[in-house]
């Protein structure tokens, strides 16, 4: 697996299994469970409350994306995360598909979105996006549905301001559009310009989202294509790390046999036997030093070793005792069967 995106992988596991410290104050006061969910750590501590009343405001939950960061922070604040004199184009188009599907879906459903704003649109992978605090205008105001066409126009407007703000790099290009589609000209296609000053024209009966699917239907393609290959990529790197089960299978059998220090009333069952085979077939795989007597931490070694038992292959190695007063020439097949009838001699104790 590659480095990068194991690092991604571990800091997004990392954050899913937070647990609060139980000393803190605050610990005594999560349930220990609410519903289905239970080992609850608090993401936000700032408690919303009423100004008149002074109750704890409404809560919306939506799901949980660790890691995750906005287009804003990412793009548009002082110091973005991402610095570049441009967002590439084929990154912009990318965000331009995925929201044009998205309001496709919301729109289909006679509803509106009503929250296209960089502060709303979460990055939660490479160049994956998410809405966030959908359905939350329509609780807070609801008017029966009467304005959704309104509302649907306003997010087709919304969202070319989002491509204006992206492409600038300011949420203050929108206040000044000629400069800004000057800029827009001068480093992007004449399709990213089409787009946007569609999305930005009047709102008319005859202005909807499938105008904007079928104009930027050929990078739509693009889109199809790099989710592929990157589906391709994970899972290959899944292929790497697809048999990791069966070594540590094998090392839970290596660990219920080494140094036990009794079986079946017989202090020495670990020492003798081919119990003895694997006891050194342990110090070959993990105990090796080099000529200066300092640990040799060799994985590749230890990883290559396994998968031999594993698999039982003919080919001999000689282990030696610690004594260095014994050698023994022994296959992986041999070491394999020795594994196996051992193992199977403790599951039949009763």
């Amino acid at each position: 697996m590659s480095d990068k995106l194991r690092e991604d992988l571990q800091r997004k596991s990392e954050a899913v299994q937070q647990i609060m410290d139980p000393t803190l104050p605050d610990y005594q006061r999560l349930p220990a469970e609410l519903h289905v969910y239970h080992s609850f750590y608090p993401l936000d501590e700032h408690r919303e409350k009423s100004v008149k009343s002074g109750r704890i405001a409404i809560v919306f939950v939506y799901d949980y994306h660790p890691c995750s960061t906005t287009l804003y922070a990412k793009h548009l604040n002082p110091h973005p995360q991402f610095q570049s004199a441009s967002l590439p184009e084929k990154v912009l188009w990318s965000y331009i598909t995925q929201l044009a599907s998205a309001l496709k879906t919301i729109h289909s459903a006679g509803l509106a979105a009503r929250v296209i704003e960089p502060s709303k649109i979460l990055l939660t992978g490479k160049n994956r996006i998410r809405l966030n605090c959908c359905g939350m205008f329509d609780m807070l105001t609801y008017d029966g549905g009467k304005n959704t066409s309104h509302y649907q126009q306003e997010d087709l407007l919304h969202f070319g301001q989002l491509i204006v703000a992206l492409a600038c790099g300011s949420l203050a290009a929108v206040h000044n559009l000629p400069k800004s589609i000057d800029f827009i000209v001068r480093h992007y296609s004449a399709d990213i310009k089409n787009v946007m000053l569609y999305l930005l024209s009047k709102p008319s009966n005859f202005k909807g989202i499938d105008d904007v699917i079928t104009m930027v239907g050929p990078r739509i393609l693009n889109e199809i294509n790099s989710a592929h290959h990157y589906n391709d990529f994970l899972e290959g790197e899944l292929c790497k790390e697809l048999e990791n089960g069966r070594l540590v299978r094998l090392m839970c059998k290596l660990g219920f046999i080494n140094e036990r220090p009794e079986f079946d009333m017989d202090t020495t069952w670990s020492e003798t036997g081919d119990r003895y085979l694997l006891k050194l077939f342990r110090d070959y795989v993990f105990h090796q030093v080099d000529e200066t007597g300092a640990p040799i931490t060799d994985m590749a070694h230890v990883v290559q070793c396994l998968n031999k038992l594993d698999v039982g292959v003919d080919e001999k190695i000689m282990l030696t005792s610690r004594d260095e007063q014994s050698c023994l020439i022994v296959s992986y097949k041999e070491l394999k069967s020795c594994i196996d009838t051992t193992f199977n001699e403790l599951l039949r104790k009763p």
